[in-house]
């Protein structure tokens, strides 16, 4: 499987735990930074390189992680076409993708150790779209998304 990954700076050390770990485990990993944990990034910029990896094909899913999670969500949920979902646990993970078609997981780099993030990859990447309801689901994301908003009559 080939993944895209990125973090900002307080992310910075689990970003590299994670893509060791994918490596080991025969993945191709696309390392979109930072270069460094010691300077302040700005965590849209790093959302971009995997949303847009993403939409053009050169990866088959993200991982986007910083402080909570929260800001890199919110980031990568700009984009159309890109389902992000920030998953604290195994089972977050797995039902992102089962029941929302997730194409990037979010972590938090604050907020969980190493072996729970390895976790929760793991779900992430071995759980598999499910089909019916839920994708009838998944259609409106793309089919209620708009580049600006206006009041309905």
């Amino acid at each position: 499987m080939k993944l895209a990954i990125a973090s900002d700076h307080a992310a910075y050390d689990l970003k590299n735990t994670i893509v060791e770990y994918l490596k080991v485990k025969d993945h191709v990993v696309l390392d979109f930074g930072p270069a460094s944990g010691r300077v302040s990034v700005d965590y849209p910029d790093y959302a971009r390189h995997v949303c847009l990896s993403i939409l053009s094909g050169e990866s088959e899913y993200g991982i986007l992680l910083c402080g909570t999670g929260i800001g890199m969500s919110i980031a990568a949920n700009k984009y159309r076409g890109i389902r992000a979902a920030l998953c604290l646990f195994p089972e977050m993970a797995s039902l992102a993708r089962k029941h929302n078609h997730a194409n990037v997981l979010v972590l938090g780099g604050r907020l969980m150790g190493t072996e729970l993030a390895a976790w929760t990859v793991d779900s992430f990447i071995s759980s598999t779209p499910e089909r019916g309801r839920h994708e009838n689901r998944v259609g409106k994301f793309e089919s209620y998304a708009c580049d600006s908003w206006r009041k309905e009559d």
